[in-house]
């Protein structure tokens, strides 16, 4: 999967696609993330239980559109695609949560990370969210998937098994490496991201 990317779309049309559109399910839009989502997101990422096993606490819109304007910058390296979505309920569009996706430069690896507000967990949404995510990535080529959750985080790691994912040995900051079926964990390096209930690396929420 990962040698015939190159075949498929050169790099100026990857470039142009990863920073357009709206995927779209039964039920949720992930719509491209944009500085003025920040009041909207303060809102839904403002309980403090959101942070039990980050640390931190909940960011304020100011907080929130600083970093939304580093986040759309991208890597000031180019090492790394960010790509970043809103979470919105259908109908109506009301914000859920958000989805990330740090996709290393030849496009064979993505980390993923979701974050669900405390009023519409245990309804689906990350899983839906993380399962579209992880279609529209494979369909552009990405052969490897991983996530970095915390051990104790029990709806992370299902929403992680429901996607392909499994747990590997590897730890990171107090949180273990999921991956892909088919990879190999010593392998697993390139792209690595931040939310709520992910790693500490560039891509940070607050």
């Amino acid at each position: 999967m990962r040698g015939v990317w190159g075949q498929k779309m050169s790099a100026k049309r990857r470039l142009k696609d990863v920073a357009q559109g709206t995927i779209r399910t039964d039920r949720i839009l992930l719509t491209a993330l944009s500085v003025a989502d920040a009041e909207e997101m303060a809102e839904v990422l403002g309980d403090p239980g959101l942070y039990q096993y980050t640390g931190g606490g909940p960011p304020s819109p100011q907080q929130l559109r600083a970093t939304y304007r580093r986040q759309l910058a991208g890597p000031a390296d180019g090492g790394e695609i960010w790509r970043n979505w809103i979470i919105r309920a259908r109908p109506g569009g009301q914000p859920v949560g958000y989805l990330q996706a740090t996709i290393s430069a030849d496009w064979r690896r993505a980390e993923l990370a979701w974050v669900i507000g405390a009023g519409w967990q245990r309804r689906g949404y990350a899983t839906e969210a993380a399962k579209a995510v992880a279609d529209w990535l494979r369909a552009r080529g990405v052969g490897t998937l991983q996530a970095h959750i915390h051990p104790d985080h029990e709806a992370s790691a299902r929403v992680a098994a429901r996607i392909g994912l499994r747990p590997t040995g590897t730890m990171q900051d107090g949180e273990q490496l999921w991956l892909s079926e088919d990879e190999p964990p010593a392998s697993a390096s390139s792209a690595t991201t931040e939310t709520s209930h992910g790693s500490g690396t560039d891509q940070q929420p607050t």
